[in-house]
């Protein structure tokens, strides 16, 4: 299901524009980031934020810092976990300077 771009000016990123993509949130309490992928990156954020999601709960609030859209699933799953991978902030920063908003 493809998406129409929208702008959102609560910097939110908006919709997918293709059908998934990966995301990185940030604490804005730590500064930890979180990975993960999605094909609603609007009601991913919201359930991050709520504590309805195990591994963010009680940590946020989370800010959407960096989307990248994919075709299918498991392009994004798989550039996820090539971004956990790596394993450092200032490298993924450098390599994926345009996907940050």
């Amino acid at each position: 299901m493809w998406r129409s771009p929208v702008a959102y000016p609560d910097g939110s990123g908006g919709p997918c524009m293709l059908n998934h993509c990966t995301y990185i949130i940030e604490s804005e309490t730590s500064g930890n980031w979180c990975f993960g992928h999605t094909a609603d990156i609007e009601e991913r954020l919201v359930r991050h934020n709520t504590g309805r999601n195990k591994s963010t709960k009680g940590k946020g609030p989370w800010k959407l810092i960096f989307k990248r859209d994919f075709e299918t699933k498991l392009e994004a799953n798989r550039f996820e976990l090539k971004l956990k991978s790596l394993r450092n902030k200032e490298y993924i920063k450098r390599e994926y300077e345009k996907y940050f908003l």
